[in-house]
């Protein structure tokens, strides 16, 4: 059974709090993509959203559901980049102060935007330390709150209302194709599509190299994997979160992987035919679609393009296929 503590009212409820602030972000089509992927493909631009990643959603709704001795104190968090970006954007809209716990070797375009966002920064290396280990010392020390990436009631919530807004912009579909990490927006995701489009099947999109959900998905409980190495930096979680994985096994039909070098060709395509930066992480569910190996011919596709933060060296070499763009 899915976990009780997150419904779609909640959805909803973020849905309104997040009115006005979040980005409603376009809904984009392509005749191009339709052809190559024999379908009618909508593509949910969280690129274009504020932080440049779907993430801005979940972390403004957790902080705005803070009590005010939390939001004085500040709150603190975890991530590879987007999510870093979207607490420390989102904490200076509420006048809250935000501390990160960082990977040495996130992006640094990510990096950049955290602290222009006015998130105060802690390095830790990723194959070597543990960020939650960091986190919860830190927290403990300085009294602050803890705003995970994903495993928690208002994250979950507030990245449902990306689905949302594509299912009130173009209506029922038959597919729905998600990024999937630590299982925040898939999680969502499968709310929203339970109660806007009940028939359309939900399918969660990892990595190759980064698995573990799909492994959790077959055997029926979390399983966890050393931290994987894959170009799509937003996914390489070791598990997923104990709030997500009930929602995700109740109403996700699936979840597949593709490999390193699809997402580089899905965003060759975006870039080309579509003039869209979108991230490795981002093309996840895209490139599920354009493979054309999860869907029957003429289906109705939601794709949720989840970010657009990367370097710009690093993009372009990626684009080219230069030594050493492919891990």
């Amino acid at each position: 059974m899915a976990d009780s503590s997150v419904t779609f009212a909640d959805v909803e409820a973020a849905a309104r709090r997040l009115e006005g602030i979040a980005h409603r972000t376009p809904v984009m089509t392509s005749r191009t993509a339709d052809a190559r992927a024999d379908a009618r493909l909508f593509f949910k631009c969280e690129n274009l959203q504020r932080g440049g990643a779907f993430k801005f959603r979940g972390a403004y709704n957790a902080i705005a559901t803070l009590t005010g001795d939390q939001r004085r104190h500040g709150v603190i968090a975890y991530s590879s980049g987007n999510h870093a970006q979207a607490v420390a954007l989102a904490g200076r809209l509420q006048g809250v102060a935000t501390t990160i716990v960082m990977p040495k070797d996130a992006p640094e375009a990510k990096v950049g935007a955290t602290r222009e966002y006015g998130g105060e920064i802690v390095f830790y290396d990723r194959y070597t330390e543990s960020r939650e280990e960091i986190c919860a010392a830190l927290a403990r020390d300085r009294g602050l709150t803890i705003v995970p990436p994903y495993d928690h009631p208002q994250i979950i919530a507030g990245q449902g209302t990306a689905a949302r807004e594509l299912f009130e912009a173009v209506g029922e579909l038959d597919i729905l194709l998600v990024s999937l990490g630590g299982g925040g927006l898939l999680a969502g995701s499968a709310l929203a599509a339970r109660a806007l489009s009940p028939g359309c099947r939900v399918i969660g999109v990892e990595p190759e190299a980064a698995n573990d959900g799909q492994q959790s998905f077959r055997a029926g409980h979390v399983i966890r994997i050393p931290v994987p190495r894959s170009i799509a930096d937003g996914a390489l979680t070791t598990y997923i979160g104990a709030s997500n994985f009930p929602i995700i096994r109740a109403w996700v039909h699936d979840i597949v992987t593709v490999s390193d070098r699809m997402l580089i060709d899905t965003m060759g395509f975006f870039a080309e035919r579509m003039k869209l930066v979108v991230e490795p992480t981002g093309c996840l569910g895209a490139a599920a679609a354009l493979s054309k190996r999860h869907h029957q011919p003429g289906q109705r596709i939601g794709v949720l393009l989840s970010g657009g933060n990367i370097d710009l060296p690093r993009y372009g070499e990626l684009l080219r296929g230069g030594a050493g763009a492919v891990t």
